[in-house]
């Protein structure tokens, strides 16, 4: 049986008190792999007083210096990069080719981005006629992960939070704890010093709202839900830290009748359902324009009806259970409140899929015919459930896009650049794709509304690390 305990001050250490601890369940068969040790408040002071005795050392390295643990970091993932997508593939279910080529790639892909985005930064600058600017780090980061692409949110905060000289915190979430105990393992392999990195683990109101509240922290950066992101920028607000948030999102998918229907639809279902939807970026919402509205309907009813429900062990493409119980009864929900309210079933439905009587199996599920007030056009579902709506015009698509409290993602998909480059520029969203074009690790990503605040990723993640102070005069 496995235990996960925490990485305070370069050592592996038990709780400082008897705590509850939480089962690391397989979400394939819903065994039992483990426990994770949750942590309490004096955990969680702990762990910020040796990041904050480990800054003024480490924050005053040179850049060569940390360029080369990060170089180091990376090629430790890359040792042990199998051991990483096995631990991924565990926790939280993901296929073995998607935890592979995907899950566990995001390590060296955003250590890499964070060296080349470093390479030509400006750390100091002339300002004026007489200034210098300097990019100095901010201090002690708290990192709160979520469990649905664990090693992305990771690695896209660890990296330039290291690179930087800033000294962290991170409280990953307790239902992915395997890759985060690894991530440790690698950051001590890789030699840095004592403090520079500590893990724990606990939930949210107790140690997470901790972290927040500590005055000796200078930046909290949290992935997660748009809920628990009010709740974490309110307990930070009375020390006046930064706060840096990538929450929820409902994307919105433009189709127009001039996009080549067929491959267009497939790749608007399978990006839907990749990762079992459980992605804050799924194109969730396909607004399709009505003169080929039906059409579109029958392809993407196929479609689903032929994608591979499959055991995480399984090669080749798939979805996989959801991570946990719990995102398992949020699902089903979710598609009885769709039932409810009306929409059209054309795919999947309740109940999990012929052949898995245990796991968090659930059928890849379309409605058709949604109105976007109904609450699965609105809310994150966080599943495989596509939700399609008609639209007449561009103005309408525009409308129906931006009528959402998130503005994380959108995809336009159209035979004419004029067309998607004009919609592009009205869409509220952080990040868009145009016909298939997805991000690269230089990208910014980060949303717009109730998708939260700043940008990770390359250049965009260095400066959330980085306070400006400029010296005037010599």
């Amino acid at each position: 049986m496995i235990r996960c305990n925490f990485y305070i001050d370069g050592a592996w250490v038990e709780p400082q008190r008897t705590a509850a601890e939480h089962p690391i369940v397989n979400p394939a068969d819903e065994s039992v792999m483990g426990t994770v040790a949750m942590g309490s408040a004096e955990d969680a002071a702990l762990a910020v007083q040796a990041a904050r005795r480990a800054f003024d050392g480490f924050s005053q390295t040179t850049m060569a210096q940390r360029r080369a643990l990060l170089a180091q970091l990376k090629t430790v993932f890359e040792q042990r990069y199998t051991e990483m997508a096995q631990a991924i593939s565990h926790e939280m279910g993901a296929p073995w080719d998607l935890a592979y080529d995907s899950q566990a790639e995001c390590g060296p892909g955003h250590i890499q981005a964070t060296l080349d985005a470093a390479a030509d930064y400006p750390f100091e600058a002339p300002i004026g006629t007489h200034g210098q600017l300097l990019a100095e780090p901010i201090g002690v980061c708290v990192l709160i992960t979520p469990w649905n692409w664990p090693i992305n949110q990771i690695m896209s905060k660890l990296a330039p939070a290291l690179l930087t000289g800033c000294t962290v915190v991170m409280k990953p979430s307790e239902f992915a704890p395997l890759s985060a105990r690894l991530v440790a393992e690698m950051v001590h392999e890789a030699g840095y010093p004592p403090g520079v990195f500590n893990l724990l683990y606990g939930d949210g109101p107790v140690v997470g709202s901790a972290l927040c509240a500590d005055p000796e922290v200078d930046l909290v950066s949290f992935t997660g839900s748009t809920a628990a992101g009010v709740s974490v920028a309110k307990v930070s607000a009375d020390t006046v830290k930064r706060v840096v948030q990538e929450l929820g999102g409902k994307s919105p998918n433009l189709v127009f009748a001039d996009a080549p229907l067929p491959e267009t639809i497939e790749r608007a279902v399978r990006k839907c359902f990749n990762n079992t939807g459980q992605s804050c970026n799924a194109p969730t919402r396909l607004l399709v324009q009505r003169a080929v509205y039906d059409e579109a309907v029958a392809i993407a009813a196929r479609v689903a009806a032929q994608v591979r429900v499959v055991h995480p062990s399984e090669r080749g493409d798939g979805v996989g259970p959801l991570a946990m119980r719990r995102q398992f009864e949020t699902v089903q929900r979710f598609i009885q409140l769709g039932l409810d309210e009306g929409a059209r079933l054309v795919a999947g439905g309740l109940g999990r899929p012929n052949g898995f009587e245990r796991g968090y199996y659930v059928k890849p599920t379309v409605f058709a015919d949604v109105r976007n007030d109904m609450a699965i056009a609105q809310q994150e579902i966080f599943g495989p459930v596509l939700c399609i709506l008609p639209f007449d015009d561009e103005a309408h698509a525009i409308r129906l896009a931006n009528d959402t409290p998130f503005g994380l993602a959108a995809y336009i998909n159209t035979a004419n650049p004029e067309t998607a480059q004009r919609v592009a520029r009205r869409l509220r969203a952080g990040t868009i794709s145009i016909n298939g074009v997805g991000n690269e690790y230089c990208s910014p990503f980060g949303g717009y509304k109730q998708s939260g605040n700043g940008r990770e990723w390359g250049r965009f993640g260095l400066q959330d690390y980085l306070e400006y102070k400029c010296i005037n005069g010599q």
